[in-house]
């Protein structure tokens, strides 16, 4: 896939932020700067790290704190300029409730915005690592609002109530979605009874049909593959591509990091020792 590097693209991200590895905008922004766009970074978060180690400095940061952020990222223009909104990792309810009134205010400024939602609630294996205001807030207040959805197969189930445990569940929870908002929705990270083994899915729902998307499973799932995933998918769809497109070439990037970075035997994603795999194809 090619891009033309020479055009502009605002996306206003809104996410976590950590010091030490890549979660949140620490995953997200470096792919969508790569690949040509211009990305304000709004931070929800300020960690020394993601907190699946023993320890963790720092802080969720303060709705007034955020909301003041998205106010100067307002009065630089930027919704105006700015085709995506995206928004992750919140840290605390009131954060969630400053991104619903920030995305409502910046479709009165441009309708044409897009706002994608990546409903950061849990995962397979880890189980739900959000407070039950924040998951409440997500699925009542965002989702509802959002034009395009990246939840996981854990967050799919999390967000209709139900456990996703084969494909035909996905199917007829993810309409049930849209009945909602109509939004187009990626779900990641998907292993059903009927998944090829050593394989897992991306499927991606879109005009009343779903697309199967599969990828080889690494043995290794660092943190925040979920939040570069979204980031390049961000990015390969402000470049033309169909949402199939976009979704087939995140994954592939993905997968290309994750195999980097277990050949390095490390544990968290190393994009900098990858940022090859980040750029497209015709400038590497």
């Amino acid at each position: 896939m090619s891009f033309p590097l020479s055009m502009q693209t605002s996306v206003i991200s809104i996410q976590s932020q950590v010091v030490y590895g890549h979660v949140g905008n620490s995953a997200a922004v470096l792919p969508m700067q790569a690949r040509g766009l211009n990305v304000a970074a709004v931070p929800t978060t300020l960690l020394s790290n993601h907190p699946g180690y023993e320890t963790m400095r720092g802080r969720v940061l303060e709705p007034e704190l955020v909301s003041d952020l998205l106010r100067g990222v307002e009065e630089r223009g930027l919704i105006g300029t700015s085709r995506y909104i995206v928004s992750g990792y919140l840290g605390s309810r009131a954060n969630g409730e400053v991104v619903a009134d920030f995305v409502k205010r910046a479709r009165k400024i441009n309708p044409d915005i897009i706002y994608i939602c990546d409903p950061v609630m849990g995962d397979t294996g880890l189980g739900v690592f959000v407070a039950d205001q924040v998951m409440e807030c997500i699925i009542n207040e965002l989702v509802p609002l959002a034009d395009l959805l990246t939840p996981n197969q854990f967050e799919v189930g999390l967000i209709t109530g139900s456990e996703i445990s084969s494909f035909d569940i996905l199917q007829e929870k993810v309409r049930q979605i849209q009945a909602f908002n109509n939004a187009r929705l990626v779900a990641t990270g998907c292993v059903f009874p009927d998944t090829p083994y050593g394989s897992l899915e991306n499927v991606v729902f879109e005009g009343g049909e779903e697309t199967r998307l599969t990828s080889s499973r690494v043995p290794i799932v660092p943190v925040g593959t979920g939040d570069l995933f979204t980031g390049l998918l961000t990015a390969n769809l402000a470049h033309g591509s169909t949402l199939t497109e976009a979704a087939r070439n995140a994954a592939s990037t993905v997968l290309n990091v994750v195999g980097r970075t277990a050949e390095q035997g490390e544990y968290e994603m190393q994009l900098g020792g990858a940022i090859t795999a980040l750029l497209p194809a015709s400038d590497i």
